[in-house]
């Protein structure tokens, strides 16, 4: 979601986009991982020999399978991590309690560091432990580089992770649950979402439209060419 900077009750004319990893990371990981999972898994299934059902077997078992592992990581691991950062909270909270002079020393030295005047930062600093809870806010900040206040939503990472991955594993296998029984249009068809994907990536980054969209396409390849190959290989032997 984009944020527009306000200073007091007026608007700074600039928008930034949610970088924070709320929704952005688990939509473009669940996209990215769903299309990669399956193409190569298409890819390695088609080159042991195996026929059109098997495919769309293999790729519909690796499209649920997929999507459930990613929600439910992508829901651990946020978790977990807003967790440490409530750990990690209430460590501050304590160390200002029982130190409070330490900890205003500590955050002068630190506005400092960044380039303000001792005198600047001392005021500062004085300013911020005068609000018990805006110094805590302010030293886990500088300390541990998160917002307390603006942790990502574990729930909707698990959603987003979900959606996407099964938007993304569901693309190289749409020829053939349209009838298509054919390798290469499957895996031409999952290309063509693996470039798409990255181009709509780029919107968030510095890189232009084309290379990123690229760069996607190059790396889902090598994914499918190696399992094509180990595919292969597995299904002359057991053959």
């Amino acid at each position: 979601m984009a944020q527009t900077e306000k200073v007091g009750h007026g608007e700074i004319g600039h928008i930034h986009s949610d970088v924070s990893g709320g929704w952005l990371r688990p939509a473009v990981f669940g996209a990215m991982d769903g299309l990669v999972t399956n193409i190569a898994l298409v890819a390695g299934v088609g080159g042991g020999g195996a026929g059109p059902d098997v495919v769309v077997l293999s790729g519909v078992a690796g499209l649920v399978a997929g999507a459930l592992s990613m929600a439910i990581g992508e829901y651990t691991s946020v978790e977990t991590q807003n967790d440490a950062v409530r750990a990690e909270v209430a460590v501050e909270r304590a160390e200002l309690r029982d130190n409070p002079e330490g900890e205003r020393a500590e955050l002068v030295e630190a506005y400092v560091a960044m380039g303000l005047t001792r005198p600047t930062a001392e005021r500062v600093a004085a300013e911020v432990h005068a609000n018990p809870e805006l110094a805590v806010r302010v030293h886990v900040t500088q300390e541990l580089g998160v917002n307390p206040d603006e942790q990502p939503s574990p729930w909707t990472a698990a959603l987003l992770s979900f959606l996407c991955f099964s938007l993304g594993a569901l693309t190289p296998l749409a020829p053939f649950l349209l009838g298509f029984a054919s390798l290469p249009a499957g895996l031409l068809v999952g290309g063509a979402g693996l470039f798409v994907a990255g181009a709509l990536v780029a919107r968030w980054t510095t890189r232009s439209w084309w290379r990123n969209g690229l760069r996607q396409l190059a790396l889902g390849a090598l994914a499918a060419v190696a399992t094509f190959l180990v595919g292969s290989v597995v299904g002359v032997v057991t053959t």
